[in-house]
């Protein structure tokens, strides 16, 4: 049995009742701090090095954990959501992405080719192989980091059209998945006020109309294409005949156009700092036949100092604020930092799962590591545990970072008992043991 430090149990306990079996959970809680305290790969095989297993000869029934276990990832995922959950954020800010993880191997039945968002460029297409995963991320402002970050909640895989063509199945749509993600949000949290933001791969007007159609409307913010179809609002209802879905079709609006009325305004931007941006902004219907209408708030923004390229932008609520449409839009991009984290300090593509069950389960856990990670740092900071930037001559670093909360959750984990076991009969024991110095020096000789 593990001995884990109280603020660790603590965010442990909840996810008990997830695992069928104490044996089951005993499993899972040596993976998840053997995945915390391993460099390099987040393989089961590295997991259990690092905790001292590597002699056990029953060693598969770690991967029964993830290969055949009997517990439900979106259970996990909703235990996640409650502790991640702010009570006094009103609205709630959730961003919703893809990202590709790279993988290959013929026994890999959802992979596909993708374009790699990370290597290609507006001149330069890079395609890559890999699994498609649709995250969910809430938007928390962390007081120790003075900045928003954004903690996976709900991950699912998107499997690419030749999976369901082997599987003589039809072919989900990214905004099929992702409208289930936001319908599954809303039945956990369904009087809250929730807020989502997203690319411009989900200006859906399906999409955009079902967030509106919810008896408790879901408020969505996304990119709106310069030539999208915008109408006047559907004159009242003459009695006779079809109600009218839309009005008087407006002109273009045009970044140049001598009629538009820009406002100047300073804005929270990407890097965190005050920005003064120009503004132009209004409400109108957005149509296109055989699609709902969909009324919405459109914000036209440009960069006076040309430093960044014209855009707009859409709400489903058109009685938000431009500005605060804005502010919501720019924390979509604590999305990619979570990626990039992930995948540096958490070891994200490098797992080697290839039945569909694993695959299924071991990403999305990656991924809510991240939250769960910051969430017991968080509580570590609370009960007087420093969060300090890691220093260096040739590095000034003034605020801590996730590898910053990644480092204290492993240092208590280290400060625990060398084996990870219960109490021996020497609890004051101060001379290191020679197989806990050995596991050092092993884990940190072949640290990537």
């Amino acid at each position: 049995m593990l001995n884990l430090p109280g603020k660790i149990i603590e965010l442990f306990n909840p996810f008990a009742p997830v695992f069928h079996g104490e044996t089951t959970w005993e499993k899972a809680k040596e993976l998840v701090v053997g995945t915390i305290l391993t460099p390099g790969k987040r393989t089961v095989s590295a997991a259990l090095r690092v905790m001292g297993l590597k002699a056990d000869a029953n060693y598969a029934k770690y991967h029964h954990v993830l290969n055949r276990a009997v517990w439900s990832s979106l259970a996990v995922a909703q235990t996640l959501q409650i502790k991640t959950w702010y009570r006094e954020a009103t609205p709630l800010v959730f961003g919703i992405d893809e990202t590709i993880e790279r993988r290959r191997g013929a026994k890999i039945s959802a992979r596909g080719i993708y374009r790699d968002p990370v290597r290609s460029s507006k001149s330069h297409f890079v395609k890559t192989s890999g699994l498609r995963w649709m995250s969910v991320m809430l938007m928390v402002h962390i007081p120790w980091a003075e900045r928003i970050w954004g903690l996976p909640v709900l991950s699912a895989l998107a499997p690419s059209e030749r999976y369901y063509q082997a599987k003589g199945r039809q072919a989900k749509s990214l905004i099929e998945r992702g409208k289930q993600l936001i319908m599954q949000i809303r039945r956990w949290l369904p009087d809250h006020p929730l807020v989502f933001v997203g690319d411009s791969t989900y200006a859906a007007l399906d999409l955009l109309s079902a967030c509106q159609k919810l008896t408790n409307p879901v408020t969505f913010v996304t990119r709106l294409r310069l030539d999208a179809a915008l109408y006047d609002p559907a004159p009242p209802y003459a009695g006779k005949g079809r109600p009218r879905k839309k009005g008087k079709r407006l002109p273009k609006h045009y970044l140049d156009a001598d009629t538009t009325t820009w406002t100047s305004v300073d804005l929270c931007w990407y890097d965190g700092q005050k920005r003064t941006m120009e503004i132009a902004s209004d409400s109108a219907v957005w149509f296109h036949y055989g699609k709902p209408a969909v009324p919405i708030r459109w914000d036209l923004l440009r960069d006076p100092q040309d430093q960044y390229e014209p855009g707009c932008l859409l709400s489903t609520d058109p009685l938000v604020s431009p500005e605060q449409i804005v502010e919501w839009f720019v924390t979509r991009w604590q999305m990619e930092v979570t990626f990039e984290e992930t995948r540096r300090h958490l070891g994200l593509e490098t797992q080697r799962q290839w039945s569909d069950k694993a695959i299924d389960r071991t990403t999305p856990a990656l991924l809510g590591l991240f939250s769960w990670i910051t969430l017991v740092a968080h509580a570590l900071q609370l009960a007087g545990h420093a969060i300090l930037p890691r220093q260096s001559a040739w590095y000034s670093k003034t605020l801590p970072t996730f590898s910053d909360a990644l480092a204290l959750v492993r240092f208590q984990l280290w400060a625990c008992l060398p084996t990870f076991l219960t109490s021996g009969s020497e609890p004051d024991m101060i001379k290191v043991p020679r197989d806990f110095a050995a596991l050092l020096i092993e884990t940190l000789a072949y640290a990537a």
